[in-house]
Formats: C-alpha cells, structure tokens, sequence
C-alpha cells in the first residue's frame, strides 16, 4: 500500500503550493509512496520574518500529529521552521527544505550561493548554517527584495533571479540553492542560463524522503 509523503506548505498562498505540485510531479513514479503537497491554512501569507517562521510552528506541529498515515514528511520552507518540534513528536522522518538543500549543494561544489527573497532572511538562514557547520562552505546570500507571493507569481522575478545569479558566480559559487520554495519553477531555466548547477530545496528534500522509505 502507497504511503504519501507529505509535503508542508506553511504559509497560506495557494499558488505556492499549486508551484510545488508541478516542480515534484516526476517523483509519483516511484512504487510504494506519493507526493502530496498541502497548504498550512493557519499560517502567513508569506514567511519574511523571524516572527512569521515562529509563528507556523505549533501549527505545523499540529498538522503532522494529524497525519499518521504520512511515510515522510517535508518542510517546505527554507528557514525550516518548526522542523526540531516536529521531529520530536512524530516518528517518521522529516526533512528541511533548507537543510537538504545545502546538503545536496555541497556534494556539487566546493562552495555554494544562496538566492534569498529579501535581506531579513539571510541573518535568519546564516544563523542555521552556522548550526549546521558549514558556513566555510557559503560563496554568498543575495536577497532579490520580493515577496514570496511575487517569487512564484512575479513578472520580473527570472530576471531579478538571473542578475542575482551571475553576482553570486563571481562571489564563487559552483551552485546555486533557491531560497525559497516559491521560487521552484524557475530552476531548470535558471541552471542552463547560469551554466551551474541550481538546487531546487524541495525536490533535495523529496528525493532523501524518497530514498529514506522506500523498500530495501
């Protein structure tokens, strides 16, 4: 019997999360789970804040009780809100966005480049990264100064993405993490324009959940 694995959307914008759908749709072919992505009803709109990626936990916290049918689940924001709470009440796994993402960054390059929406983020992102140990590993974080909803829904957000990419090549970077799930549809453009690799955090982190369950 298929299991899904859940993918969390934890703020409210729908068309975040419609963004999502489409960027995993290529994992429903594995035997024995599913991608099913939701939306976080309770949360903001948009998470730019320390304040919004605070307030999702209990939320999302309470969402994953809910889900005992779930083989994995995924946080799909970057700051992986909620992420210690939720591990510590749930026996499945569950994985960061931001995490994953930087895990699989670095087994592409020596060092790796960060595309955040805005510059309130990056302290924020900095301070997991030094959790992590790797912060010798970052060539840079570069805010584009947008929303989330403009990530996914914006006119001129590719180009913002491209000028923001170039910046960080020459800071050194070898590949390039989306910052934020919204900005999903734009990789596989982004990577053949920049000529590196582009990591798409979510599909990092659906592809460890996938890896993680599936049957030995």
């Amino acid at each position: 019997m298929s299991r899904p694995v859940v993918v969390i959307n934890p703020n409210s914008n729908q068309t975040v999360t419609d963004g999502l759908e489409k960027s995993l749709i290529h994992f429903n072919q594995f035997e024995g789970c599913f991608i099913e992505c939701v939306t976080l009803e309770e949360g903001p709109f948009g998470i730019e804040s320390q304040l919004d990626s605070d307030s999702v936990v209990i939320p999302l916290a309470n969402l994953v009780q809910t889900r005992k049918d779930a083989a994995a689940f995924v946080i799909a924001c970057y700051s992986d809100p909620g992420i210690d709470a939720c591990r510590s009440i749930t026996s499945q796994p569950v994985f960061g966005i931001q995490e994953s993402g930087v895990l699989t960054a670095l087994s592409r390059a020596e060092l790796f480049g960060v595309i955040a929406i805005a510059d309130a983020s990056v302290g924020r992102h900095r301070r997991y990264l030094s959790r992590m140990q790797v912060l010798n590993r970052l060539a840079g974080e570069i805010a584009l100064n947008i929303s989330v909803d403009e990530s996914a829904n914006g006119t001129g957000t590719y180009q913002r993405l491209i000028e923001v990419g170039y910046q960080l090549i020459e800071m050194g970077a070898g590949v390039i993490v989306l910052g934020c799930a919204g900005m999903s549809r734009h990789r596989l453009k982004l990577e053949v324009e920049l000529g590196i690799p582009v990591i798409d955090p979510t599909q990092a982190a659906v592809s460890m959940a996938i890896g993680t369950i599936l049957p030995k």
